[in-house]
């Protein structure tokens, strides 16, 4: 030490860069040997003997030389025991037997082109299709007590999340097969769906399962859903063959015809688009090839429902869509299996009374919801049936709470607090509806007056502008009989009623779709920094009492006249 003291500090400062710049270097060069050390996908085959002919298959398709530039794959790749098991299939000796067009949509059907980890692997569909196209289906399956990730039913996952230079590797044990199969096709070659197929012959649905994807204007692609059922399902239900369904849902005798109930039947379980049970799990409710009939769609845990809903205080349970037996992936669309037998359900309109402060994130929460006394605010990330475009919070509040002290004389005693609603703030804001039955309705927004809040707000219903706007800021009016009132926009929601509150008709909606709607409130006028409560939005049929029932102020009850 006492050397390089000794040592002019020029020579010293010399000496040190010198040393740094070594360091450097050799840091530098190590790197270049890390990178050049790890292989790419095509590299890595080459590299291990035991994935030669699936390397040899992309060789002869040409794929070699991508996959082994830079980018983002995953490839499940089959070892050479799955790939001779796939030839034996075939009836081949060698790879070259088989044409090229084959070979080709047989290795992309096995890349994507994004890295996923098996981590993010869920019971279902991989969020990313393949290069083929056609999505992959991945779950859980015990064997010799051991548990393993499956892909597409059949094929396990023997060695999981290999890291090369432009992605990731999964080895199966089997190759996957593309899906050649039109809906039609799949569902005929399934004994167990020879009634369904029959009903489907009989209404001309089975051609229409038939029909290869195509493309319309909007590049949309015409891919279909089809909700069937086996023969054990149609018995259960006292249905053995085709004479039972036409005698049963055959109203005009003429199943080919599409006013025909049985045609009907078969329409509704028939849903446009590609509809995995993974795009169902969030999707309320899906269209159906039953003109403006929809189905509902509810999870619960880990079970699909349909159809499953409350009205009118008594719930309807949902038919089970059968977890291992759906996902079945066709050249046009999905198939999946219920478990029971359904039909459309025929309703009259009925009234929704939707409390918008009844979400569930905010039921989830026990020390709060309802509690009197009690609040709390959520981002729009948190919540799964209301949006709005800024970060601002949806505020719940129960009962009376400092400023909030008339609170309770709102509906079950809590409200939606949406601070400063105007322009950047939680503006505009949109609520997902409860089903309402197909119908026209007049639509009533009851809430809390506030000075400050906004003075003009329009109300959308499915996109659509009703005619009349809110004015948060004006109070109810105790001095004019209720059906004078009634017919100036007005009425009084609430039992016992105070003036604190109001609520305002804001025009008529004719619902074509049973099912959930958006209703949306934008601030046309901004607000003064004030609070905006919401208490009832309602949805009465117009040949329905709009004034009563009232709903009990602070309660859960309904008032009659």
């Amino acid at each position: 030490m006492k050397k390089l003291l000794n040592i002019p500090i020029l020579m010293r400062l010399i000496l040190i860069v010198a040393v740094a710049g070594l360091v450097y270097n050799c840091t530098d060069e190590k790197y270049k040997e890390s990178t050049d050390e790890t292989l790419n996908i095509t590299e890595f085959l080459r590299a291990n003997d035991e994935y030669s002919d699936f390397l040899e298959i992309l060789r002869i398709t040409g794929y070699d030389s991508f996959m082994n530039t830079y980018g983002t794959y995953t490839l499940f790749l089959p070892n050479n025991e799955a790939v001779a098991a796939y030839m034996s299939d075939m009836g081949v000796s060698s790879l070259s037997e088989i044409p090229l067009e084959d070979l080709q949509e047989l290795a992309k059907l096995h890349i994507l082109e994004q890295v996923v980890n098996t981590t993010s692997f869920t019971d279902g569909k991989i969020a990313t299709p393949s290069l083929q196209g056609q999505f992959l289906i991945t779950g859980a399956a015990n064997a010799n007590g051991a548990s393993n990730i499956t892909v597409n039913k059949e094929a396990r996952i023997i060695a999981s999340n290999i890291e090369v230079g432009n992605g990731l590797i999964h080895v199966l044990d089997k190759v996957l097969r593309v899906a050649n199969l039109t809906l039609a096709e799949t569902l005929e070659a399934d004994p167990s769906l020879s009634l369904f197929t029959e009903a489907a012959k009989a209404t001309g649905w089975f051609e229409k399962l038939d029909q290869p994807v195509t493309y319309n204007t909007d590049s949309i692609p015409s891919y279909l859903t089809v909700l069937a059922q086996t023969n054990e399902v149609f018995a259960e239900a006292g249905l053995d063959n085709l004479d039972d369904l036409k005698t049963r849902y055959s109203h005009l005798n003429d199943p080919g015809n599409p006013a025909d109930s049985l045609n009907l039947f078969v329409a509704y379980r028939i849903l446009p688009g590609l509809n995995y049970m993974a795009d169902l799990a969030v999707t309320p409710a899906v269209t159906t090839r039953a003109p403006l009939e929809v189905i509902t769609v509810k999870l619960a845990v880990d079970t699909l429902l349909l159809n499953e809903e409350t009205f009118n205080g008594v719930l309807e349970k949902g038919v089970v869509i059968n977890r291992p037996q759906s996902d079945i992936t066709a050249s046009n669309g999905v198939l999946h299996l219920v478990d029971e037998n359904f039909f459309i359900k025929k309703r009259l309109p009925a009234p929704v009374y939707f409390d918008v402060a009844d979400q569930p994130e905010f039921r989830q929460l026990s020390s709060v919801f309802r509690v009197p006394g009690n609040s709390v605010s959520l981002k729009k990330e948190e919540l799964s049936l209301v949006d709005w475009p800024d970060n601002q919070s949806l505020t719940y509040v129960a009962a009376a709470i400092g400023d909030g002290a008339f609170l309770d004389q709102a509906w079950h005693g809590d409200v939606i607090d949406m601070l400063r609603f105007r322009n950047g703030f939680l503006d505009p804001i949109t609520f997902d509806t409860p089903v309402i039955i197909k119908g026209q309705y007049k639509v009533w927004v009851s809430y809390r007056s506030n000075g400050r809040s906004s003075a003009a707000t329009e109300v959308r219903f499915d996109g659509v502008a009703l005619p009349r706007l809110i004015n948060f800021r004006e109070g109810g009016n105790t001095d004019l009989p209720e059906r004078v009132l009634e017919s100036q926009g007005y009425k009084r929601h609430i039992e016992p009623y105070t003036n604190r509150f109001n609520c305002r008709l804001v025009g008529i909606v004719n619902v074509e779709t049973t099912g959930r709607h958006k209703i949306t409130l934008e601030a046309i006028q901004d607000s003064s920094n004030g609070n905006t409560w919401i208490d009832v939005i309602e949805f009465r049929p117009i040949d329905m009492d709009q004034l009563y029932p009232k709903f009990e102020a602070g309660g859960d009850g309904l008032i009659y006249e």
